[in-house]
């Protein structure tokens, strides 16, 4: 009887090979994953036909170092670009904005001496870049990790002393607002600035510093200054505004400080500034009137492609900044 039985479910198995199932042949219903990939499970209709519930056979977990019979999986291609405009605004607004106007207005912002200056933070902690050389970490995700000798926490430590080696006072906060959440990460790290403001009322600056993300699972964009003698990612500074229709009356002062930065760097290193970006929502920029995001390279780029354009940038916009201390 099981003789019998075994042979008729083989039989129903050959058959629906041919026939086809209206969902797929019997080749992708073997090879049907659940939502994480980790499981083959024999579809509904191929239960139905043999009975019984449903069977689940192991494969591979793709977390887990692959084995002689599981090829590694395919790395996205890294593909370099350079984005010209170092002295241009990308406004993503309906306001007027003049890149020459606004720098010919100079910036009226002024830092206290001897007092609190800048803040540091990382709205998105663990944002990190590609893998390469001795440059390898532990990943939380897609380009991320909690290490921060390898996420954009190590660029802002070395942008902190950077502008400490000119006389600003800086504070470089450490903490982790996007993980395990990622959602809700502006929420977490602007109610950290307010209570930044709230004790040392003096911070007139505060710069978000992240990383960008362009590109797909196929292909990465690095972002690459190009400066001679220099390995250097580009760094872009991106701007809030009230275009959302959320109050934040300081974004003219904001963009006006952007500005400044941005032309003290050009000056200095043509490419390594991608446009300023001028955007609808105000990502926390609201709290102080001298608010800025600033991407460090993109996902295709490496750590030390990074760290080589904080410190061109750094050692540009902080003289810069300098000169605003009263």
């Amino acid at each position: 009887m099981k003789r019998i039985r075994l042979l008729l479910v083989l039989g129903l198995a050959v058959l629906a090979m041919y026939l086809g199932f209206a969902h797929g042949s019997l080749s992708e219903i073997l090879n049907a994953t659940d939502d994480g990939g980790r499981r083959l499970v024999f579809t509904s209709e191929l239960q139905r036909l043999i009975g019984g519930a449903s069977h689940e056979v192991s494969v591979p977990d793709p977390t887990q170092a692959p084995t002689e019979d599981t090829p590694p999986p395919v790395q996205p291609s890294v593909v370099p670009t350079t984005i010209s405009g170092g002295f241009l605004i990308k406004n993503s607004t309906d306001y007027d904005i003049d890149f020459q106007e606004i720098l010919s207005e100079g910036c009226s912002l002024r830092l206290p001496a001897g007092e609190p200056q800048i803040l540091i933070i990382h709205t998105h902690s663990s944002e990190a870049y590609t893998p390469a050389g001795l440059d390898r970490y532990e990943a939380s995700g897609d380009s991320r990790t909690l290490d921060q000798n390898f996420s954009v926490i190590r660029v802002g430590n070395e942008l902190t002393e950077i502008f400490r080696s000119y006389g600003l006072n800086v504070i470089h906060d450490t903490g982790v607002y996007d993980y395990p959440s990622y959602t809700g990460s502006y929420n977490r790290s602007g109610a950290k600035v307010e209570e930044y403001l709230a004790q040392y009322p003096t911070i007139k600056i505060v710069i978000d510093l992240h990383r960008d993300a362009l590109g797909s699972s196929d292909v990465l964009y690095k972002v690459v200054a190009d400066e001679e003698g220099v390995c250097a990612s580009q760094v872009m500074l991106f701007v809030g505004t009230d275009a959302s229709g959320l109050e934040h009356p300081n974004w003219r002062q904001n963009l006006s400080l952007a500005v400044y930065i941005q032309n003290a760097v050009s000056s200095k290193y043509p490419s390594l500034m991608r446009p300023v970006q001028l955007v609808k929502y105000r990502y926390n920029q609201h709290l102080t009137p001298g608010s800025m995001i600033i991407e460090v390279g993109s996902n295709g780029n490496t750590l030390q492609e990074a760290l080589a354009a904080i410190r061109l940038f750094g050692h540009s916009a902080g003289p810069a900044l300098a000169e605003l201390v009263e």
